[in-house]
Formats: C-alpha cells, sequence, structure tokens
C-alpha cells in the first residue's frame, strides 16, 4: 500500500505540461502513482492547492554552513529539496590543516561570512574532496545536495599562499587537475570558478581563481571531458567574453552556466547581449546558459565591510586596511575623488553604479536620517553624496546601517530576462552573505510575484524552471519532475498566497550570530524523499549525475 497520498491537488509535474487536478501517491520515498481516487496509509487533502516538485536551487554557499547545520537552515522551509554548493568555486574542500584559517579569511571577505562563525561552526572532519563528500553523508542532511569542485580551494591547496598572487606553474595546474578529476570520480557535479573582479579574498587581495590564466582555465574544464560528464560554472568578470566560454564549452562537450546575469539600470543592454551571445552559441550546438535572478538584489551593509564597493577599482587601496588607516583612507579627498571617477564612467557590469537615491540609511545614530536616501540626505545638505555617506558613517564609528537597491530593479527589463530561452533561474547565493541580504525564497518569489502578481510566466512554465530546467542541466537523475518512479522531493502550496515574506533578523548562527532570513507565505507542505519531517534528515549527498 501508498505510504502517503496527496489528494485533490493542482498538480504541476515540473516539465511544463498543463496542469491538471489530481492525486498522487508516495511509495517508499518515490512516486508511486498518479491518478484519481488513490488510496494510502495517510492521505492528505490538498484541495486548492498546488504541488510540484521540490525546488531545485542551483547557486548556493552552504558548503560551511552544512558542516554544522545539516537542516541547511532556511532553504527547506522556503520549498528547496535539493541544493548545489561550491558555486563560484568558494569550496571548503580541499583544504590543508594549515590553510584552515586563509580559507576561512577568504570566505569571510568574499561571501560575507562571519570569521567567528566559521572558527567556532566548521567541522574540519575531511581534507580531500571525496573525504568531504562522505562526511556530509556520514552526518546526514535535511535537503538533497550536490556540490561543485571549487577552483579557488583547488589553488589554495596546490600553490598555497602564492594561490591569489601569481599564474600556476604548469606543474601546478597538472596537480590542480588531478584533484578535479579526484572530485569528478567521488561524484562532484562539476567545476566552478570566478573571474568577477568583486570577488576579492583576505587583506584585498583577488580570489585565487582570478589569477588563472587561459591556458589554467583550458586544462581544468578539460578535464570534464576527461570525466565524460560534469557542468562547468563560472562567475564572470567583464573582462571573460562569451566568446571564449564558447571555446570550453566545444573544447569539453560540457555545459557552462554563466553568472551572474543581472540588470543593470545605467548600462541596460548589457545582460540582453550576453544572453544573445549565449543564444547564437546554442543555436551552434553548444551547452551554454545564462544565471540570471529573480529577485530584486538589494543589500545591507555597513562600511565596516562595504560588499557594495569592493568591486570597484578605487576602492581597492582600502580593502587591507583595518582600524584607523582605514578610516583614515576613507576620510582621504583623492580616494574619494577616484571613487566619484570610477562612478561617473560606464561599466559592463558592477555592483554599484552611483544611484545614490537607492542607497537608504536603515539604522542610524542621527535624526532625521533614517528612512531617507542618501541622495535626498545629501541634496538637503548641499553636500555630495558620496561625502555625505562616508561623514555619516565615519561620525557614527561605521555602525550606520545602509541599503541599497543595486540591480535587477526593473521589472519589466527582468521579466524579459526570465523569458528568455538562454537564462536559468538561479543565484539564490544562499548559505553567503548572510547578514546583507537573504534570497534563498528566491523560488517562491518566482511563483508569487512574477506568476500571480505581474503573470510574466505561467505557473506550469515557473514551476519547471525551478525544477526539471536544473535538473536535467545538471544530470541530476530521478528528480525535478512528478513522474512515477522519481524521488517523492514535492512542495504543496497555496498559490494565491505563496511568496516570501519580509526580511526578518535572527541570532541562530554559532555564538549567537545575525543572520537574515526571509519566512515562506502559502507552504503547506515539503517532502524531500517522502519524508515530511525533516529533521530525520531524509536527505542525500549526490554523487551519480548524468552524463
Amino acid at each position: 500500500m501508498n505510504d502517503l497520498v496527496i489528494r485533490g491537488a493542482l498538480i504541476l509535474d515540473g516539465l511544463g505540461s498543463a496542469p491538471i487536478h489530481g492525486d498522487l501517491a508516495v511509495a517508499h520515498g518515490k512516486i508511486a502513482e498518479i491518478g484519481k481516487s488513490l488510496s494510502g496509509k495517510q492521505v492528505l487533502d490538498a484541495a486548492g492547492l498546488a504541488l510540484m516538485p521540490g525546488i531545485i536551487d542551483n547557486h548556493t554557499h552552504y558548503d560551511a554552513q552544512i558542516t554544522w547545520d545539516p537542516l541547511v537552515s532556511p532553504s527547506p522551509a522556503l520549498g528547496v529539496t535539493t541544493a548545489i554548493i561550491g558555486n563560484c568555486g568558494f569550496t571548503i574542500a580541499p583544504c590543508k590543516p594549515a590553510d584552515r584559517e586563509l580559507v576561512m579569511k577568504n570566505l569571510t571577505q568574499v561571501e560575507g561570512m562571519s570569521l567567528d562563525v566559521l572558527r567556532q561552526g566548521i567541522r574540519w572532519e575531511f581534507e580531500s574532496v571525496p573525504q568531504y563528500f562522505d562526511m556530509l553523508e556520514r552526518r546526514g542532511t535535511a535537503i538533497n545536495i550536490a556540490g561543485f569542485v571549487g577552483h579557488s580551494s583547488l589553488r589554495t591547496y596546490v600553490m598555497g599562499a602564492d594561490a591569489p598572487r601569481r599564474a600556476a606553474t604548469p606543474e601546478e595546474v597538472a596537480r590542480m587537475r588531478d584533484l578535479l578529476l579526484e572530485g569528478m570520480r567521488a561524484g562532484a557535479v562539476g567545476f566552478a570558478t570566478s573571474t568577477s573582479p568583486a570577488h576579492n579574498g583576505h587583506g584585498g587581495l583577488p580570489m585565487p581563481s582570478r589569477l588563472a590564466d587561459e591556458t589554467e582555465m583550458r586544462a581544468l574544464v578539460g578535464a570534464l571531458k576527461d570525466a565524460g560528464r560534469g557542468v562547468f560554472m563560472l562567475t564572470k568578470g567583464g573582462h571573460t567574453k562569451v566568446s571564449f566560454l564558447e571555446e570550453l564549452a566545444a573544447a569539453s562537450g560540457r555545459p557552462v552556466v554563466i553568472a551572474a546575469l543581472l540588470h543593470n539600470s545605467t548600462n541596460p543592454r548589457a545582460v540582453f547581449d550576453d544572453l544573445e551571445a549565449i543564444a547564437q552559441a546554442n543555436a551552434r550546438g553548444r551547452r551554454l546558459v545564462g544565471a540570471i535572478s529573480c529577485c530584486p538584489l538589494s543589500m545591507d551593509f555597513t562600511l565596516h565591510s562595504p560588499y557594495t564597493f569592493e568591486g570597484l577599482e578605487a576602492w581597492k587601496p582600502a580593502l587591507p586596511l583595518k582600524g584607523a588607516a582605514y578610516e583614515a583612507k576613507l576620510r582621504d579627498k583623492a580616494f574619494r575623488d577616484a571613487l566619484r571617477a570610477e562612478l561617473s564612467r560606464p561599466a559592463h557590469f558592477r555592483l554599484f553604479n552611483g544611484q545614490w537615491d537607492q542607497v537608504e540609511v536603515v539604522e542610524s545614530a542621527s535624526k532625521g536620517v533614517e528612512q531617507h536616501s542618501i541622495g535626498e540626505l545629501a541634496r538637503a545638505a548641499g553636500k555630495d553624496p558620496l561625502d555625505f555617506m562616508l561623514d555619516l558613517a565615519l561620525g557614527e564609528k561605521l555602525d550606520t546601517v545602509f541599503n541599497a537597491m543595486l540591480l535587477n530593479s526593473d521589472e519589466q527589463a527582468v521579466a524579459q530576462m526570465l523569458r528568455h530561452p538562454a537564462s536559468l533561474v538561479s543565484l539564490s547565493d544562499a548559505g553567503a552573505h548572510l547578514t546583507f541580504f537573504n534570497d534563498a525564497g528566491f523560488g517562491l518569489h518566482l511563483l508569487g510575484h512574477w506568476v500571480r502578481e505581474r503573470g510574466a510566466l505561467s505557473l506550469e512554465d515557473a514551476a519547471r524552471r525551478l525544477t526539471s530546467a536544473p535538473a536535467q542541466l545538471f544530470g541530476i537523475r530521478g528528480r525535478g519532475a512528478l513522474k512515477p518512479g522519481y524521488a517523492a522531493d514535492l512542495l504543496l502550496f497555496d498559490p494565491a498566497v505563496v511568496g516570501r515574506g519580509t526580511k526578518q533578523r535572527v541570532f541562530d548562527l554559532p555564538g549567537g550570530h545575525p543572520r537574515l532570513t526571509t519566512p515562506a507565505l502559502g507552504v503547506q507542505g515539503v517532502w524531500v524523499n517522502g519524508v515530511r519531517e525533516l529533521e530525520r534528515l531524509p536527505g542525500k549527498v549526490l554523487r551519480d549525475f548524468a552524463a
């Protein structure tokens, strides 16, 4: 007999088919049948609700958090049943014991993580990629996990302190290639890297992968051809051309995921030029896809750790500084003038583009400034907005909290990106930037805002983009669709309510440190491998992928 029957739901199969009303039965962790009047040991009335495969979040950074938090909060509550970790190449394996502190300090800088949290939380019960995956299997996980082999970790493991400083030798590239293949044999989903100038590590040095030359990139991506499977994922700097990535796709025969394609209102055609270049590569038989976000990129920050500005070339002199030297740099007129000059020039991609009316003061000790924009406040004070913001923060020991609406604020443009055939709904960044923003609920936002409120996508197409589309791209077997024999990874929700709530600050990280989260709206149930009580850790470490 079936273990569970979900009765009378609006069934979205994840494949884009027209919805049907019916029952879905689960037995032994898998979908047993779909039909009418099914019977089971437990029957759940789902009248008025929609049932779809669980969301596959293909861009997360849970590599560190999952070692202390197998529940990978908050993703399961937000409908996610499978997460891919290690994006951008920012993994914690392989890692020699001597390099642990450096790896944690790099994550603190590049992914907005607390060093105290990482020091208290990470369970270093591994060194190699196979040992890391084995540890996750031993400890268990609430949701299914697939992991990349990370380029910056490979470089650090092989090159040590030189990793963020120079090109690799042929011998070092060969060693990295061997480690990548070892990770692939252990069940990695692919290879991930970053060339983005926004990605800086400890002391303001570039993350190690940014020092790789084309020879190194060709050798490592080419290893996927030898592996016979796997996805190449990178976060692209403006200097990295889609044409080069098409060459890598052609030579390796493997799919390429290009992140992060976000709409910039000061350079509105750039993201569409990239998507069109990807579509043209697809027409030539190459498998490339552009990772886009369905969420506006809004970020809380202070000048203690201003990720918003750290990708600017003119900010680099401030990156390695601390304390009084850092504050002196923020006061320096030449430093400020260089920032103003850079912001006045158009750029292919950068997080902040001088839109001061979209930077708001959230928390301040000064009267009358909270909930007002820097642009508005600067005009009232008769000051340059950059000077106003820096002076305000310096007068408050850098504790002023700002919020910047950075990218993807043009909803008409984002809707066009969502419908583009070369796009992949992605970029939640769950597990990273915990004090800045939280887009782990991106799937619920797609279903609520973009389907119900804006009508940009049909419900069945949105479900497809969150489930079978990433499953097929990443070669995830037996998931991402409601079909007999597939894993019972399920999301039951109310389509009239579904969405993500208002962001909240909670204090549940190791040591009581804070993070931002958003509650789920309209979610009625989440099952992973047929289990609803996720504290039982029913997830699997996925290590077998289609070629």
